[in-house]
């Protein structure tokens, strides 16, 4: 028996005694506890039901990658609407074409995270450029970025540790907030790790969601390294290129849409990409993990 089964037979024997709700916060928090192990033993994770942040960076391919990670955006963007789940841009860094360089957007929806943590990774795509005069065929990649939004802290990460700054913020909030410096971009020096928030309207709200999205992003590499402590993470954050790709869309010379982890494809690109038609995708994924 693991220690994870230990556990959870130590909670259930706990919650047959007469005494267990004469305190009732620590009879929550143990509850709680036990629907996290249950969701770990099950093969998920215990942030399956919680809401997530996704984070969109271009990678390799210039103009063309930064056209791709909006394409993406707004592949997402439906994808919210057909399910109903409500939205809120974080932050975005824009280019002269329309395309984006990142862009991060949290969806307020219980088990978001669940749904689409198997977006996280590089996603490919290949087609006609149209930013080369010559129409050739040009690859350019994207990185999807997937955390769940921790409401209880999980690490408590020395201030030392935090390098914030500040800047004048181009999110909601009317004139006045562009007069103020309510951007916040926090990087855990030690590993190289950041977050940046404009999206909300003050300055302290922009930093309280920067440091939970760095904590969820420490939290996942922690997992992904297997490691205990943060001392004992790398900075090595892998690159956004070729051969680390989870899934293709291809629009020359054929139109396929492939993920390589589940080999679930379909050839109707448009539905994909323009209607967030990405169910069959992110069930078999889900399955995968389960």
């Amino acid at each position: 028996m693991n220690d994870t089964d230990m556990r959870i037979k130590e909670i259930e024997a706990a919650m047959l005694q007469p005494d267990f709700w004469n305190n009732p916060q620590e009879a929550q928090d143990m509850i709680a506890e036990l629907q996290d192990l249950k969701t770990i033993a099950a093969g998920g994770t215990p942030y399956d039901n919680s809401k997530a942040v996704v984070s969109i960076y271009a990678g390799a391919g210039g103009d063309d990658a930064e056209d791709f990670a909006g394409m993406l955006f707004r592949m997402y963007q439906k994808l919210c609407e057909r399910k109903g789940w409500g939205w809120h841009l974080l932050h975005d860094h824009t280019n002269d074409h329309g395309g984006y360089r990142n862009l991060s957007f949290e969806v307020a929806a219980k088990g978001a995270y669940g749904a689409l943590r198997g977006e996280y990774g590089v996603h490919r795509l290949v087609r006609i450029s149209p930013f080369n005069a010559n129409a050739k065929r040009h690859t350019s990649f994207v990185l999807v970025e997937v955390l769940p939004v921790i409401e209880k802290k999980q690490l408590e990460i020395p201030e030392t540790e935090l390098d914030i700054s500040f800047a004048r913020s181009s999110g909601p909030g009317g004139q006045n907030v562009n007069k103020r410096e309510t951007a916040v971009r926090i990087v855990h020096t030690p590993t190289g790790t950041s977050a940046h928030v404009d999206g909300e309207r003050t300055q302290q709200a922009n930093r309280e969601k920067a440091l939970a999205i760095l904590e969820a992003k420490l939290v996942r590499r922690l997992e992904e390294e297997h490691k205990d402590t943060l001392e004992d993470l790398t900075t090595d954050l892998g690159k956004i290129e070729w051969g680390s790709q989870i899934r293709s869309y291809v629009q020359h010379p054929y139109q396929m849409v492939k993920d390589h982890r589940t080999g679930v494809e379909t050839a109707n690109i448009e539905a994909v990409l323009e209607k967030g038609e990405i169910d069959d995708f992110l069930e078999a994924e889900k399955n995968i993990k389960e």
